[in-house]
């Protein structure tokens, strides 16, 4: 069908993370395992915060709910990149496309701005360990959570509707293994100044706040860690915070990495490689940090497992 003197796209081809047919299975074998192991470990995560009555606090709520968005966030991703590895057309639909850039924006703003709302957590927990459950009531706790995802909603709109309102005739041939914004914008033959103006915008105001607000929250926290006189306190409350820090490190890290680094240095198969490290292999590595890091964790999932065991 045509419009004007242009074809309108009905779909989209995925290039994959590779083109050599040899490499298709073994990295089917590798990011099923990936996708197996995010599943249970983050769905055994949630299994075990909601049935351990012990694990009910503010700080482990919002593990809950991250450990909730990294399912989601891979879940996005993952199931079409494997069907992908053993297809021989890579295709996308139209809409899918759409569907997938819009939700795989949303999680990423979600995880950008819930690691820096648990900052925040952290902080008040060792700034005010005796009035820590009154000021992060679940009520709190739930309205921080609603504005997170208020934010990444609005933004997923915004740049998902900016996106396919452009015409798209140069090809159809995505050079990436899911749908994501830059090279879509490649392909459009529209004017995409817009598009690119609003996406940078986007990632200066959601990383920068996200980042801004973890770094004072830790410059808080070390402060007050240092005025704690015993060196078994300032270990005992630097322990609380060296989870959540890893996985910060991780997160801002790749997203810094991706879409900061200088144009000079820009490739899609680093860009490729980026994409895979923040979409499947962080939602892998949270819960893994946050249990073995973490007595409480430990404790509940051995009384789990007992109680499991003592059931045969």
């Amino acid at each position: 069908m045509e419009e004007g003197n242009h074809s309108v796209v009905t779909e989209f081809i995925l290039t994959g993370l590779t083109d050599r047919p040899e490499l298709q299975v073994p990295l089917f074998v590798l990011f099923l395992l990936i996708y197996v192991f995010t599943v249970v470990w983050n769905g055994g995560m949630m299994v075990l915060i909601t049935t351990d009555s012990q694990l009910h606090t503010p700080m482990y709520f919002f593990l809950w709910t991250l450990s909730f968005c990294d399912l989601c966030c891979s879940t996005v991703v993952a199931p079409k990149m494997l069907q992908d590895f053993l297809s021989d057309k890579k295709s996308i639909s139209y809409t899918a496309c759409a569907v997938q850039i819009f939700f795989s924006i949303f999680f990423s703003d979600f995880e950008c701005f819930l690691l820096a709302v648990m900052a925040y957590d952290r902080y008040v927990a060792i700034r005010n360990p005796l009035l820590y459950t009154v000021i992060m009531s679940r009520q709190r706790c739930n309205l921080l959570v609603a504005g997170v995802c208020v934010v990444g909603f609005v933004d997923s709109v915004i740049h998902t509707c900016l996106t396919f309102q452009l015409s798209f005739c140069l090809s159809n041939v995505i050079n990436h293994f899911f749908c994501d914004i830059p090279p879509l914008l490649v392909l459009s033959c529209s004017d995409t100044r817009i598009s690119d103006i609003v996406l940078l915008a986007a990632m200066f105001y959601i990383v920068g706040i996200s980042v801004v607000t973890t770094f004072l929250s830790y410059v808080y926290i070390i402060y007050t860690i240092l005025r704690i006189r015993s060196a078994e306190g300032r270990l005992k409350a630097f322990s609380t915070c060296a989870s959540h820090l890893a996985a910060v490190g991780l997160f801002y890290g790749a997203l810094l990495f991706m879409y900061f680094r200088p144009t000079s240095s820009y490739s899609m198969d680093t860009d490729k490689i980026s994409s895979v490290f923040y979409t499947l292999v962080i939602p892998l590595l949270n819960p893994l940090i946050y249990s073995l890091r973490n007595r409480e964790v430990k404790d509940a999932l051995r009384k789990a497992m007992n109680n499991l065991l003592t059931q045969f």
